[in-house]
């Protein structure tokens, strides 16, 4: 059992370097509810960065314009990060999910990451051990941001570059 306080995301530092190597995500449990943290996230990642993007619902068939898979198996390629959108319940399966690709396809997919409030130290020791690195317990379009100077301390981009105050 992994004690949960010992274990700790990659530092900054890796998780951009992370972002930078990704090529392809996979969003599950992606919505077409505009109201939903992971609907925000997929428009996010469609409009701001370079990412060819993947949804995985099995009530889906189209969000935002673009196909959505009943699984992680039937997309058409294999993702480099898989972005997870589920309850705490469901993340088991997910990742048996995301090993199996693995297995199926070598060193792809290589991370595996829980957005807000998923944490579960058992399962990333879990991850880990097959290979994946892993991010929990982070935003995606947040860290996506934060790196690429699109996110102020406020949580947005103010367009301010300098540390002057303006004069009017």
């Amino acid at each position: 059992m992994t004690d949960t306080q010992t274990w700790q995301n990659p530092p900054a530092v890796r998780r951009q370097q992370i972002l930078r190597e990704t090529r392809t995500v996979a969003v599950v449990g992606a919505s077409a509810n505009a109201a939903r943290a992971s609907n925000f996230v997929a428009t996010y990642l469609l409009a701001s960065t370079g990412y060819d993007v993947y949804f995985v619902n099995p009530n889906a068939t189209e969000i935002l314009g673009r196909p959505v898979y009943p699984s992680l198996d039937a997309m058409p390629v294999t993702p480099d990060l898989v972005d997870v959108f589920r309850k705490p319940a469901d993340l088991s399966g997910v990742l048996d999910d995301v090993l199996a690709l693995r297995e199926r396809d070598g060193s792809r997919p290589r991370t595996f990451w829980l957005q807000f409030g998923l944490f579960d130290a058992d399962l990333a020791a879990r991850a880990e051990a097959a290979g994946l690195e892993v991010v929990m317990d982070r935003c995606l379009k947040v860290e996506h941001a934060r790196f690429h100077g699109g996110l102020h301390l406020a949580g947005f981009n103010t367009g301010v570059i300098s540390s002057r105050r303006r004069s009017d």
